[in-house]
């Protein structure tokens, strides 16, 4: 069984829309007030130049800009080569870090220990006698071995993994040195196992990731958190002021600079829209779909598409830099998709400089960023500080929590001293917006608790190893002490199916959204999953999800990313000053199948020009859409009632259900649909479910449209 882990190791108006569910629903709301001077917008073709000072690349018809980016942090310019589309890197300079071996030995002895382990693991994988013939103890058995070489000759562990990857077959031949190797992620796994208990529930764990048919998943072994004070009897309840101000919900735009007009955007193998060399005979390849300026459905997003998305805001929503919203909300995944050796740690920083400045440009206010699993190198990998208390394993992130704090402060949306919290702590902060300090809002660092990061696997007994939901009941329980609301923003979603955050730490969180709701959180915001969806969190764990026990929602908001076959958006909520309840949310989109049929030519480059881009709409609002099936009061809030409400609807309504899983795609022709008695169910049942162990009770295989 370890050798597995070695192997992997190492109103229902809108509903008659449905009857052509590819088109977005007729909307004829006469009642409804829209927020922005149109509900349609139709983005200028040219390219706004002035949003960067200079450019190595100017936009053009046929290509993607290069902007010159200055970094104000660290004081350099990045350079061309870094985001070259013709030219993406196979390697990079960052530092590789391994943990500190036990042993001073030889670097002939290390090889030979390295050898030895890898003859040892292949033992016990054609083997029936290691105590135990199922996979899962011949997995835990190979971890064994290869914690030993981990701490006695680390720098030898990479290419051990590799060995065993190609011997093994256990990722396929071309992977094995990209996934396992020194310029991959083998030193980060041998920090891992030789710090993880391999023959507990880190070692399960381990190796359910490394091979899903190794050991069984494991399930929630509830871990009681502990309060500084017990939940008050009877806590005041939130009054509202009457007053509502806007805000913004952006989420995973994944930009990719080194996107390439008119190449493969229907590629079979990641990532798409990227420029490849011509076969050596000569030939010319053919492209079934040309990249187009403003992006695709297997393609992360384009300069041109993020801009497009930023000058539609403003005509949208009503708000503009010189009238920006309250604040606004960016819930993680700055970077794109790219592979760990063609991603570095400056690649990391260009892109935040790149987005931050354009959203400066056209949003103005303060936005307040969660970071996602994607920003950072390699892409999902996050040390929690107790590995090493906070030395150089636990500080190898540092660099990056530095780096956008520092960013943060400079563009005036945190004040230094809470940038300073983010820069010792994960980049998680918690602040209170100007001119509201009746309001915190509280960002963690969800990869922490994410299963797809190694890291979040060590002392897995412990869901608050890395101290971020510690952090958190200290922030929420000084705001209950002063009668603060709080909203809490992360990137991982809690709950939904189960796929996403580690079962243990769900479990934690879902223990202090109940301790401190609904009189202290209002609302908790996510991203990651790239669609519009809802979880409703109850009283006593979710296990009775009725409407008297509905406490309060989280928001997953849609992405900007068309990735994959989905549309672009984005949202803005109207919101009570008062409780910080959402009164009112409007989801907007634009159809990215309709990118391909553009004018291929941009006149007047710059800043001129109207017409022939992209065009943006409003989606749907959350009150006019969904109110009329509960029979919702004008003036009540859209809070987890109102959600579990809309529930009840779809188990009498099936077309509801369908309304909400084409909005899940952002109305994408390219979207799974919800047909069957058996989806909707599904359905309804992932938005109950805040935690992983609830998602998993649920049907599986219907909570994703991608």
């Amino acid at each position: 069984m370890m050798g597995l882990f070695w192997c992997a190791v190492m109103a229902m108006a809108v509903a008659l829309a449905f009857a052509h569910p590819q088109q977005p629903p007729t909307r004829h709301q006469d009642d409804v007030t829209y927020p922005g001077s149109v509900t349609v917008f139709t983005v200028p073709a040219a390219f706004p130049t002035s949003v960067f000072s200079s450019y190595y690349v100017k936009p053009g018809p046929t290509n993607q800009p290069q902007p010159v980016l200055y970094d104000p942090v660290l004081n350099i310019t990045f350079p061309f080569n870094l985001t070259d589309p013709k030219h993406v890197p196979d390697s990079n300079n960052d530092p590789i870090i391994f943990p500190q071996p036990i042993a001073n030995i030889s670097d002939a002895t290390g090889e030979a220990i390295a050898s030895a382990a890898v003859s040892e693991i292949s033992r016990i994988f054609k083997s029936n006698n290691t105590g135990g013939s199922n996979t899962c103890s011949k997995c835990i058995a190979a971890l064994a071995v290869g914690q030993m070489v981990a701490r006695l000759a680390p720098t030898h562990f990479p290419s051990s993994m590799v060995s065993l990857c190609h011997s093994l077959k256990f990722s396929t031949y071309s992977s094995c040195e990209l996934t396992y190797g020194h310029n991959g992620s083998g030193a980060s796994w041998a920090q891992i196992l030789a710090n993880a208990d391999v023959a507990g529930l880190d070692g399960k764990y381990i190796c359910s990731y490394l091979h899903k048919n190794s050991c069984e998943y494991p399930t929630v072994t509830s871990v009681k958190a502990v309060f500084p004070k017990p939940k008050p009897e009877k806590p005041a309840e939130p009054r509202r002021s009457g007053k509502k101000v806007n805000v913004l919900h952006l989420s995973d735009l994944h930009l990719d600079p080194r996107y390439s007009v008119g190449s493969e955007a229907n590629c079979t193998s990641y990532m798409c829209c990227r420029y490849s060399e011509s076969p050596a005979n000569g030939t010319v390849p053919e492209i079934s779909v040309s990249a187009p300026l403003f992006g695709y459905y297997k393609c992360d997003s384009p300069f041109y598409l993020a801009l497009a998305a930023l000058q539609s805001i403003g005509p949208l929503t009503g708000t503009s830099a010189k009238n920006p919203p309250a604040f606004s909300l960016y819930t993680g995944d700055l970077i794109a998709h790219d592979n760990e050796v063609e991603a570095s740690r400056a690649y990391v920083e260009a892109t935040e400089v790149a987005i931050w400045e354009v959203f400066k440009a056209y949003i103005g206010g303060p936005i307040y960023t969660a970071l996602g699993n994607h920003d950072t190198t390699p892409a999902d990998y996050e040390s929690p500080h107790a590995i090493d208390n906070n030395s150089t394993l636990g500080s190898q992130f540092s660099w990056n929590y530095a780096h956008v704090s520092a960013l943060w402060a400079h563009y005036n949306w945190l004040p230094s001293s809470v940038a300073h919290q983010a820069s010792t702590h994960y980049a998680a902060y918690a602040v209170s917006p100007p001119h509201h300090p009746n309001l915190k809002v509280i960002t963690l660092n969800s990869d922490l608790y994410y299963q797809h990061n190694p890291f979040a696997l060590l002392n897995a007994t412990n869901p608050d190893y890395s101290g971020m939901f510690s952090f958190l009941i200290t922030e929420l329980q000084a705001a209950e002490d002063a009668g603060q609301r709080v909203w809490i923003v992360a990137h991982i979603p809690t709950g939904w199916d189960g796929g996403s955050a580690l079962p243990n730490s769900a479990d934690y969180f879902y223990q202090i959204v109940e301790r401190y709701s609904p009189h202290v959180i209002a609302n908790i915001f996510f991203g990651h999953s790239h669609e519009d969806q809802v979880t409703i969190y109850y009283r006593n764990n979710g296990t009775a999800q009725a409407k008297e026990e509905a406490l309060v929602t989280g928001w997953v908001g849609p992405s900007l990313t068309p990735l994959q076959n989905l549309n672009s958006g984005y949202r803005m909520y109207e919101v009570d000053t008062g409780s910080w309840e959402v009164m009112e949310a409007y989801t907007f989109y634009s159809d990215v199948g309709s990118y391909t049929n553009l004018p291929s030519s941009v006149e007047g480059e710059g800043d001129g020009g109207q017409g022939g881009g992209p065009v943006f709409e409003l989606e749907y609002s959350t009150r006019a859409t969904y109110g009329p099936a509960v029979n919702w009061p004008s003036d009540a809030p859209l809070n987890a009632t109102f959600w579990h409400g809309v529930t009840e609807a779809m188990e009498q309504n099936r077309t509801l259900a369908e309304l909400f899983t084409q909005y899940q795609g952002k109305s994408s022709g390219k979207s799974k649909k919800c047909e069957t008695e058996e989806c909707a169910k599904a359905k309804i049942c992932y938005m109950r479910s805040g935690s992983t162990a609830l998602g998993k009770q649920c049907k599986q295989g219907y909570g994703s449209v991608q």
